[in-house]
């Protein structure tokens, strides 16, 4: 079970703060993506010092497309979850900060008493796309910028990262100067997403002297790189957005296409976690004992 603050303790040092010694720390920060609290816990325990929440997986876990449609209420209350249960630093897709500058202010409020530590925001015009999709509309960088400062106002510790969808739009150069502009504007950092090769990859890293975000999501326009890779170019982050949704995605359509065929998920079951395995992920036997100290009769 995790410690509760008890008067006298001192108070534990914020998301945000956490989350911006990582990236002054030597070594590229590796941010698998969970798309749930049980996702979390498994990449936790993989040994992962933080995560981050997609909202395409997210989208995708309640059977959307990630087109913009999701509500800040269902993505806090997700970020909510993740943060309770692992209770490590979590980078947040939130998408174009859901309106304009003044939603976006309410954006880092919400995300902030959640447990987030940091945010990125993307230049798409709503509805937004998928960086790696094609036919992308992109706000002028005058207005991202107005939220990128606004972002900056209302927060407390949340860190906030610009991301640029321009290299596909309107060319590297326009992409290296909009993040300049975010930058000024009160960005922490930069996540040029989409960028197609490693020269493109090694020229923005050149250009930019702020913390960067990489995204290697699969079947995408990003060549597939290594976390040690895109450190060499100059990259801070590294996310992997979707791809435990896509491997639990794949297992369960599996179950599921030999239960219907079968009759039986007894054959696969080697392929399952174990309920022993599950229970002890969860610290069930740990909320178990919690219950019964705080339970425990006192005689008068």
């Amino acid at each position: 079970m995790s410690k509760w603050l008890i008067p006298g303790e001192e108070a534990p040092r914020l998301p945000g703060h956490i989350i911006d010694d990582h990236w002054k720390t030597p070594g590229i920060l590796r941010l698998p993506g969970a798309h749930n609290a049980l996702a979390g816990l498994l990449a936790k325990d993989a040994g992962f010092d933080a995560l981050y929440i997609s909202g395409g997986a997210l989208t995708a876990s309640q059977g959307l497309p990630d087109l913009g449609i999701m509500t800040l209420e269902e993505l806090c209350a997700n970020v909510r979850s993740i943060a309770r249960a692992t209770q490590l630093p979590l980078v947040v897709d939130g998408d174009t900060g859901y309106g304009e500058a003044i939603n976006t202010m309410r954006m880092v409020r919400e995300l902030e008493a959640a447990g987030a530590a940091a945010v990125h925001i993307e230049d798409q015009v709503l509805p937004k796309k998928c960086g790696h999709l094609n036919d992308k509309t992109l706000v002028t960088t005058e207005q991202m910028a107005e939220k990128v400062a606004a972002a900056r106002k209302a927060r407390t510790h949340l860190r906030i990262i610009a991301r640029t969808d321009a290299a596909g739009v309107e060319g590297l150069g326009a992409a290296i100067d909009r993040a300049r502009a975010y930058l000024k504007a009160g960005a922490d950092a930069i996540f040029p997403d989409a960028l197609t090769s490693v020269e493109d990859l090694r020229e923005f890293a050149d250009a930019i002297d702020a913390p960067l975000l990489a995204n290697m999501t699969e079947f995408g326009r990003t060549p597939y790189l290594s976390a040690e890779e895109f450190e060499a170019l100059g990259y801070s982050m590294v996310i992997w957005p979707v791809s435990a949704l896509r491997i639990a995605a794949k297992a369960m359509a599996d179950m599921y296409q030999q239960l219907a065929s079968q009759g039986s998920v007894e054959p696969i079951l080697d392929q399952m976690m174990t309920r022993a395995q599950i229970y002890e992920l969860i610290d069930y036997h740990g909320y178990e004992e919690l219950d019964v100290s705080i339970t425990k009769s006192v005689a008068p």
